[in-house]
Formats: C-alpha cells, sequence, structure tokens
C-alpha cells in the first residue's frame, strides 16, 4: 500500500520560515514525480512546486524566489522550504507522487499551515 506521510506544519508568523516533509513508500518514490500542492479557504487547489524523479523543478509563480523543493532518495522523502511566509500562503499543503507515463496518482492527508501575527 502506498503512503504518503506529510509533517512539518504549524502557525508562524509572517516572514517566518517553516518546513515541510513528505515521506513516501519506497516502491513508488524514485519513480514518480513528486509535487506540493495547497487548498485555502474558498480556493481551488493549487501546484506549489513539483520536483521530478531526475530533479527538475517546477514553481508556481507566487512562490519563486521564497520556496524551495528537493527530495532526498536515500530517505524517500521531499522536502518544501517556505521562507518569507505570507498570510495569503495559509492552506492545507498536499504531498502528491505521480506519474504521468502511468497514470498512478497519490495523496498525502495534508498539512496546515497557517501564516499569522
Amino acid at each position: 500500500q502506498v503512503q504518503l506521510v506529510e509533517s512539518g506544519g504549524g502557525l508562524v508568523q509572517p516572514g517566518g520560515s517553516l518546513r515541510l516533509s513528505c515521506a513516501a513508500s519506497a516502491t513508488i518514490f524514485s519513480s514518480h514525480t513528486m509535487g506540493w500542492y495547497r487548498k485555502a479557504p474558498g480556493k481551488q487547489r493549487e501546484s506549489v512546486a513539483t520536483i521530478t524523479s531526475g530533479g527538475g523543478t517546477n514553481y508556481a509563480d507566487s512562490v519563486k524566489g521564497r520556496f524551495t523543493i528537493s527530495r532526498d532518495n536515500a530517505k524517500n522523502t521531499v522536502y518544501l522550504q517556505m521562507n518569507s511566509l505570507k498570510p495569503e500562503d495559509t492552506a492545507v499543503y498536499y504531498c502528491r507522487a505521480f506519474m504521468v507515463r502511468t497514470g498512478s496518482n497519490y495523496w498525502g492527508q495534508g498539512t496546515q499551515v497557517t501564516v499569522s501575527s
């Protein structure tokens, strides 16, 4: 059974930092693109950042220069380092593992990030 387990969310003041982690099942991690998505109240879920199995990255314009996605293949974990956080970054953040070629697609349970003073 494939599992994605997020951690690292919480409450942080504007301008602060958080690092999210997503531990994935070893059976899929090395072959799948990993991504972070978020859903804010009243808004649709959006892609925040993705990283391919080869290390290629892509970011939403709203987080470029502030967020960094990375993966540790030895630990089967993907990270999202979030700096200079803004109130509009408040959302539930979800980890996703997917492979376009096969159509496989897995989601974590989500972790809440709240940016507020």
